[in-house]
C-alpha cells in the first residue's frame, strides 16, 4: 500500500508511489481510507497479516510540509528539510544527477538523495521525528501489522558534507559501468559506486532512530514487526531493541546460485545473527524484489530455466528464516525488455537515456538497450492473471501503466496454472504447504551436510521434535548420496515429505539416496522403529 493525497486529482507518482504527498491517506487510484480499513479487516479475518511500506527518508515535493518549507525561510516548517545557500559539495542523487536543487521561493537549494521530486526530511529536527512517529502510529492504530522500512540507510548524511572523490558524475559512472568488462574495470566500478555515495549513506544516528521506532511499535499489542530494506545486521541492534528483520541481500548478489555460494552465505549470515548480544536474530531470505531482475531471468541459464525456477523456489522456502516472495515469481514471470523510450515509466531510466544520448552522443538504439536493461520497469510489468486481454490485469480498452509481457499467452498466467496440477504455481503451493506442516522448516536450526559437495546443496533443519533433510541438486546429473555417515541421520530412516521428482518409495535408502537432475528433495528423519 502506498500513501497519497486526499484530492480529486491524482497525487504525484514520479517514483511509483515513493514520493509521498500524505502519510495518512490512500492514493485515490487505489480507493479510499474506508476501502483500506475494509481490506485490513477482511485480511485479518483470513489470518493474513498486512505490513505497509514506510518511507522515512523523504517526502514528495508536493507534500504540504515541503510546500510550507520552501515558501519562506521564516515558515514554521522552514527547517523540516535540508537547505543550503549554495551547494556545498558534488554529491549526486542516486537517480538523476545533482543532489542539490534550487527553490526560487526561498532562494536556497534543498538536498535529495533520490529524485528532485523527493526532498530529504531533516531528521535532526525533533518536530519532523514527532510528525513521522505520529504517521506510523496512525496506521498502527488502524491495526496494521508492521512496516517495511524503505532505504533506511539514507536518512542521515555526513554532517561535514565531505565531497566524493569519484572523477565522474552519476551519468558518467553509469556509462562506465555499462562498458566495464575487464576484472580491473569491474573492480574499479564497484569502488566508484561505493565512494560516490559513502558520505550520503549509513551515517551516525540511525541506531538511535531505529530504537525509537521499535519503542513506538512496542506501544502496541500483538505480533507486529519491522523489516528494513537493508542487509546490515547492525540494524537489528542487540536482537531485541531495533528492527526485527533485515534482508539477506548478499544471497542475491551473484550471477549464478551455486552450493558453494549458498553455504558460504549461510555460514556467515547465521553466525552473525546468532551472535547478537541479547537475543538471536532471525534470518530473512529472498531472491527477488521490485528493484531487481526477476528470478527466472536473473538466475536462469537459457537451457534449464524451468527446472532452476523450481529449484530456487525450494531453496528460499527451506532455508532458515522468513521467506519473502515477489509477486509473479510463483508463476515464472520474466523480465520484459521495453522496445521504445515512450514505454519507459521509471524516471531513473528516462533520465539515463536522455543523459547519454544528448550528453555523451550515444546512439539512441544503444541507449534504449542500456536503459531497458537497467530500468526497474522490466521486472514491474503487470501481474499476469489469465489469457484474456492485458493478461486479465485490466480491461481490453484500458492501457496499463506498463506493457504486459506477451508470454502470458504461453501459460505464464495464474488461471492456466491453477488448472494444471504440474504447474509452477501448484508446485509453490505444495511446497508452502509442506513448509507450514513441518516445524523444522519453520523454526528449525540449520546444519549443512556434505559441505564440500559442488553439485548439490544438502542440509538439515531440526527442532527438538523433528529433523528434516533437504537436498537441492544444482546439476543436470543424477546423483546417489550416502547419508550413513551423517550423525543426525545414520541408523534412522528417511520418509519423503516432498520431491520434485518421482520417489515412489516413501522410505529412502540412506546408502544410495537417488536424486534426479535439478531435484529438490525433502524428507523427515525418523527412528527405524517409527
Amino acid at each position: 500500500m502506498r500513501f497519497g493525497s486526499p484530492r480529486t486529482s491524482l497525487p504525484p507518482n514520479w517514483d511509483c508511489g515513493y514520493d509521498i504527498s500524505d502519510y495518512c491517506n490512500v492514493a485515490p487510484e487505489y480507493g479510499t481510507l474506508d476501502d483500506f480499513k475494509l481490506f485490513l479487516d477482511e485480511s485479518h479475518k483470513r489470518n493474513i497479516r498486512v505490513i505497509l511500506d514506510l518511507v522515512l527518508n523523504h517526502t514528495s515535493d508536493e507534500h504540504a510540509w515541503f510546500l510550507e518549507s520552501k515558501s519562506s525561510r521564516a515558515n514554521p516548517k522552514a527547517d523540516w528539510y535540508v537547505w543550503v545557500d549554495t551547494p556545498p559539495n558534488n554529491w549526486q542523487s542516486c537517480f538523476d544527477g545533482d543532489a542539490w536543487t534550487y527553490a526560487p521561493e526561498r532562494g536556497q537549494y534543498y538536498y535529495h538523495y533520490f529524485m528532485k521530486q523527493q526532498p530529504d526530511l531533516n531528521w535532526h529536527n525533533p518536530e519532523v521525528k514527532q510528525a513521522m512517529w505520529d504517521a506510523a502510529r496512525f496506521w498502527l492504530d488502524l491495526g496494521v501489522d508492521g512496516y517495511r522500512l524503505d532505504a533506511i540507510g539514507t536518512i542521515y548524511e555526513d554532517p561535514k558534507r565531505t565531497p566524493h572523490s569519484v572523477p565522474m558524475n552519476l551519468a558518467e559512472l553509469r556509462r562506465f559501468s555499462d562498458l566495464a568488462k575487464t576484472p580491473k574495470e569491474l573492480k574499479l566500478k564497484d569502488k566508484y559506486w561505493h565512494d560516490m555515495f559513502k558520505h550520503q549513506w549509513g551515517q551516525a544516528g540511525l541506531h538511535d532512530l531505529m530504537q525509537e521506532l521499535r519503542a513506538v511499535m512496542n506501544e502496541y499489542g500483538g505480533d507486529r514487526m519491522l523489516v528494513g530494506e537493508d542487509d546490515n545486521i547492525d540494524y537489528m541492534g542487540n536482537g531485541n531493541d531495533e528492527l526485527h528483520l533485515v534482508f539477506n541481500f548478499p544471497l542475491m548478489r551473484t550471477e549464478r546460485l551455486t552450493p558453494q555460494h549458498i553455504r558460504k552465505n549461510q555460514k556467515e549470515r547465521l553466525k552473525r545473527l546468532n551472535s547478537l548480544p541479547v537475543e538471536k536474530g532471525w534470518a530473512c531470505n529472498t531472491l527477488g524484489n521490485h528493484d531487481s531482475s526477476r528470478i527466472r531471468t536473473r538466475y536462469g541459464d537459457k537451457l534449464h530455466d524451468a527446472e532452476l525456477a523450481r529449484l530456487h523456489a525450494g531453496l528460499i522456502l527451506t532455508l532458515k528464516g522468513t521467506a519473502f516472495l515477489y509477486n509473479g515469481e510463483e508463476i515464472g514471470m520474466t523480465d520484459y525488455m521495453l522496445t521504445d523510450i515512450s514505454q519507459v515509466k521509471d524516471t531513473m531510466g528516462i533520465w539515463y537515456y536522455h543523459a547519454i544520448v544528448t550528453g555523451m552522443g550515444v546512439h539512441p538504439e544503444e541507449a534504449l538497450a542500456r536503459t531497458a536493461e537497467m530500468t526497474r520497469d522490466k521486472n514491474r510489468t503487470p501481474m499476469q492473471w489469465s489469457k484474456n486481454s492485458n493478461a486479465g490485469f485490466s480491461p481490453q480498452d484500458i492501457t496499463p501503466w506498463l506493457p504486459v509481457n506477451p508470454n502470458y499467452k504461453d501459460g505464464i498466467n495464474v488461471k492456466d496454472q491453477t488448472q494444471s496440477p504440474y504447474s509452477l504455481l501448484n508446485y509453490y503451493q505444495h511446497l508452502i504447504n509442506v513448509r507450514k506442516q513441518s516445524p523444522a522448516l519453520i523454526f528449525g536450526e540449520y546444519t549443512p551436510i556434505h559441505a564440500a559437495a559442488k553439485d548439490y546443496f544438502a542440509f538439515l533443519r531440526h527442532t527438538d521434535s523433528q529433523k528434516v533433510v533437504v537436498v537441492l541438486n544444482f546439476s543436470n546429473k543424477r546423483l546417489e548420496l550416502d547419508l550413513t555417515k551423517v550423525k543426525e541421520v545414520k541408523a534412522r530412516t528417511l520418509h519423503t515429505l516432498f520431491s520434485s521428482a518421482d520417489h515412489s518409495q516413501k522410505k529412502q535408502d540412506l546408502h544410495a539416496l537417488a536424486i534426479n537432475p535439478f531435484e529438490i528433495f525433502i524428507a523427515e528423519v525418523k527412528s527405524t522403529h517409527g
